[in-house]
């Protein structure tokens, strides 16, 4: 384990003893962050890459459509976001519980990317939209890369939930 990882585990341990103390059954502690997570990337990430999508093609022929479809992805992209860095400190709880290396897995550094991206991405929303129309089209972009992403970083933290 590298030295930073054996630090982060150490810092962690004592709220991972807690957790550990609660004597939750093994599945629960080895899948819940998959099955929460999944749920998150395939049901709230697909609705909000389809509705941002949705808002951005609509606004050449229905503008009120288009303004609600937008609406709509603002509002789920944003608890998105939330719940996906919640799960993130939850997936490394996690393996810190189970006395597992933290930062070795391409897991681990696929999910630091994508709340990276998500986070860029709700920054130019919050700030760039107004700048111009670019940032609107970067904004789809980085999105559907971000989703891309979680994707890519499911199937490593399968192929690591079997591993372990």
């Amino acid at each position: 384990m590298s030295e930073l990882g054996a630090s982060l585990s150490a810092w962690l341990e004592p709220i991972a003893a807690w957790f550990r103390s609660l004597n939750m059954p093994e599945p629960i502690v080895h899948w819940g962050h998959p099955a929460m997570m999944g749920i998150v990337v395939l049901v709230m990430g697909s609705f909000a890459a389809i509705t941002g999508w949705q808002g951005r093609i609509l606004t050449a022929t229905n503008d009120a459509l288009a303004a609600e479809k937008r609406t709509a992805h603002k509002k789920v992209a944003g608890m998105m976001f939330l719940f996906i860095s919640l799960g993130y400190t939850g997936g490394v709880l996690s393996l810190v519980m189970q006395q597992q290396p933290i930062l070795q897995s391409p897991h681990f550094w696929t999910g630091s990317l994508a709340i990276l991206l998500l986070l860029v991405n709700g920054l130019i929303a919050a700030f760039g939209f107004s700048k111009g129309k670019g940032f609107r089209t970067v904004h789809a972009y980085l999105g559907s890369a971000a989703l891309a992403l979680l994707l890519i970083h499911g199937i490593f933290g399968v192929q690591l939930g079997l591993s372990i």
